[in-house]
């Protein structure tokens, strides 16, 4: 008997929903009539609705998209999901525009011809848009190499420096002081040495150099370096220590080169994420500089001696 009440019940509701999309056909059809008795304005009206419609439908999308983009996407920092949204996202606009331009009466000629003569349409697309289209498939190709991720600081082969923050279709985004952000094309980048500062770590380094004076006593100042870094608030141990296995260490400090008027020592320091690296530049740069007045070790610089020949 229950199941006798459940089928007639089942029933009903099915008979209910065709009587409701039997409905609504008739009025979409009562609606399209009308349409075509008002000649040229009913056709206007309907490209306007169906534009709202479409275009309604679309922000909608985008919407529901740019949400789980805030919740789960902007949380990895992964140049491969970055770029994949903005590609569907594009993708989303494209098909409302050909759905506009396929549904309306109004524009339902223009857009089969305009579809239908696809070699026209990939020739004229392909001479206007070469540049969009070139940062495009650089932009694929960067997140398919990931020469850096998102967070990472990188440094260009023209000196600029800063943290990528975003990847588009068309450029990356690159935060340097502040707020300062350098928008970089894709086609540009790809075709750059990049160095990145913390590639496949959790931490990043910088490398500095400091000259000396040629008569300064050079393990007096390999020691005020090592100190200076040590003592900063801003670096951390970032190397695997060589004597103690599985402990880590600060970066050693080398005397790398005889400079034209100076000697060379270098060394790397590391350094959380969070820590604005220009901070770090600063704090290291002041204590190497005090360590060398203390210390009495010489920072040269450039001059000439003028010889007069009587």
């Amino acid at each position: 008997m229950i199941l006798l009440l459940t089928s007639s019940n089942n029933d009903e509701s099915a008979k209910q929903i065709v009587t409701l999309f039997e409905n609504i056909y008739e009025k979409v059809t009562s609606i399209g009539s009308w349409y075509a008795s008002l000649g040229t304005f009913g056709k206007i009206l309907d490209l306007l609705l169906t534009t709202l419609i479409v275009g309604l439908i679309v922000l909608i999308v985008l919407k529901i998209i740019s949400q789980i983009s805030k919740k789960f996407i902007k949380k990895q920092k992964n140049i491969q999901l970055r770029f994949l949204v903005n590609i569907i996202r594009a993708a989303i606009v494209i098909i409302g525009v050909i759905w506009i331009l396929t549904s309306s009466e109004a524009t339902a000629s223009f857009g089969k011809m305009l579809f239908q003569g696809t070699a026209i349409l990939g020739a004229v697309i392909g001479l206007a848009a070469q540049p969009i289209i070139a940062d495009l498939f650089c932009g694929l190709m960067i997140s398919i190499g990931k020469p850096f991720e998102i967070g990472d600081r990188i440094e260009l082969e023209n000196g600029m420096a800063g943290i990528v923050m975003d990847i588009t279709m068309r450029h990356v985004v690159l935060r340097q002081i502040d707020t300062v952000d350098v928008i970089i094309p894709n086609s540009k980048l790809n075709g750059m040495s990049i160095t990145n500062m913390s590639h496949g770590t959790k931490i990043r380094s910088v490398h500095f150099r400091f000259p000396i004076a040629y008569d300064s006593d050079v393990e007096k100042a390999m020691d005020a370096i090592k100190s200076a870094v040590i003592e900063s608030p801003y670096t951390i141990e970032g190397r695997p220590s060589k004597e103690k296995e599985g402990e880590m260490e600060y970066g050693p400090v080398y005397f790398i080169a005889y400079a034209d008027s100076s000697l060379t020592m270098a060394t790397t320091v590391y350094y959380e994420p969070t820590v604005t690296t220009e901070v770090l530049k600063n704090d290291i740069n002041m204590r190497v500089n005090k360590a060398f007045k203390e210390n009495g070790i010489e920072i040269p610089y450039n001059y000439v001696n003028v010889v007069m020949r009587q």
